[in-house]
């Protein structure tokens, strides 16, 4: 939990621009991969090694906590990179390491790293809880508990007044936001089985999310069904009972999305911050979440859903594939360079038109993820009201861009 009181929001980082966009839009913590030993290990571009000091940094500077995934299965040839990872995490002043495997949970604990214990273990009940508090501070439930199932869990912590090595009392987390898998959270051996690519080790395909056609053995016969995406999940969505999920107890609510774009992370970040603040000064209210929704749609989603927290009808498979997004993003240029004195940036348009009026996107490593309205330009030096391929052109911004920065246009899907 924060120093507010306030349930903690966890972000996802899959690379420095959604790092960023976590940071500028209001996330208590980060969480990240490093090489290859965490569950996103294939969907995000993922850090290095040398990345763990500019990660701590930059989190330092905005009172933001990093966690490290560690979460995947580990071999016995993993254990010497797994030893390498947490000696220099811990160099790094890493906050905690997220992890599933006893190996990995023993070596965080020697270097006298804070563990959070993974989804990927399945806490079901307040015994198994019990258990991990002798190694972790945080224990991350399993996605397919009811809210009243974790309330009963969290009450018991308090009541039994069970307690991390930090000698503080353990807290929960949970998911909150993002894609959902027809597997037990996330063990599924599908992908394995089909391309010799383990989920279990950061390689899902998403063969899952493809459409099938399923056949009678016996008959031949093909079941005529209602949604040819049988085994796509839509995607967790909690905010329009994001209140129930504070009274329930939790500490920590987790996005996933480590490898969504950064401006996905910037509005979903944006929102669930704006919620839960919105929750603890009095002023939530379904007005509001509507609006809310309507900003989580347009960025990607496969339709939403409120999992297994309700006690609802369980299996909302997804109505088709990819993205239900209402808006996406079209490339036009980069940045060239930023004036600082009078706070105008300059592009260079290599793609598509940009004129007044357009809603834009700005992302990069530092940048993160920008979004604003092209009110006023200048185009090759002189006023204009649009930018075409080949031309440059400059206007005025409250933030710093940079050479490195990618421009995009904000289009309805």
């Amino acid at each position: 939990m924060t120093q507010s009181g306030k349930i903690e929001l966890m972000a996802p980082a899959g690379n420095f621009e959604s790092l960023q966009a976590a940071l500028d839009n209001g996330a208590d913590s980060i969480y990240f991969g490093v090489e290859q030993l965490n569950m996103r290990a294939r969907a995000s571009i993922n850090f290095t090694l040398d990345d763990l000091p500019e990660i701590s940094q930059r989190c330092k500077e905005k009172g933001v906590r990093t966690y490290l995934t560690l979460n995947t299965i580990i071999y016995d040839h993993d254990l010497s990179i797994v030893k390498t990872l947490i000696k220099r995490a811990k160099e790094a002043d890493i906050t905690a390491v997220i992890a599933m495997d006893q190996a990995v949970i023993a070596m965080a604990r020697a270097e006298g790293m804070e563990v959070h214990i993974s989804t990927q273990i399945n806490i079901t009940n307040i015994e198994t809880v019990k258990f991990y508090a002798m190694f972790a501070d945080t224990v991350v439930m399993s996605r397919e508990l009811s809210l009243r199932q974790v309330k009963k869990i969290t009450e018991q912590i308090a009541k039994e007044e069970i307690k991390g090595p930090s000698g503080n009392l353990l807290e929960v987390e949970i998911f909150g936001h993002g894609a959902l898998c027809m597997a037990v959270s996330g063990k599924c051996y599908m992908s394995l089985h089909s391309h010799n690519s383990s989920a279990n080790r950061g390689a899902c395909k998403q063969n899952c999310r493809k459409k099938y056609t399923v056949i009678d053995q016996e008959t031949g016969t093909e079941m005529e069904l209602d949604n040819e995406y049988i085994m796509s999940p839509k995607d967790l969505c909690t905010m329009d009972f994001l209140d129930q999920i504070v009274d329930s107890g939790i500490k920590v609510l987790k996005i996933e999305g480590r490898g969504r774009a950064p401006e996905y992370v910037a509005k979903v970040i944006k929102c669930y911050r704006e919620a839960i603040d919105s929750i603890y000064d009095g002023t939530y209210s379904q007005e509001k979440v509507e609006a809310w929704m309507e900003e989580l749609k347009k960025v990607y989603n496969r339709g939403f859903w409120s999992g297994y927290y309700l006690g609802q009808k369980l299996g909302e498979w997804s109505k088709g594939s990819g993205s239900h997004a209402t808006q996406k993003k079209v490339y036009l240029g980069k940045g060239v360079h930023y004036f600082p004195k009078a706070n105008i940036g300059e592009f260079k348009i290599e793609a598509y038109d940009v004129k007044v009026g357009d809603t834009i996107l700005i992302t990069g490593p530092t940048t993160g993820a920008q979004e604003m309205k092209v009110e006023s330009m200048y185009v090759e030096d002189k006023e204009g009201d649009v930018a075409t391929k080949g031309q440059s052109f400059t206007m005025k911004m409250d933030f710093r861009i940079r050479p490195s920065d990618k421009l995009y246009k904000i289009v309805e899907a």
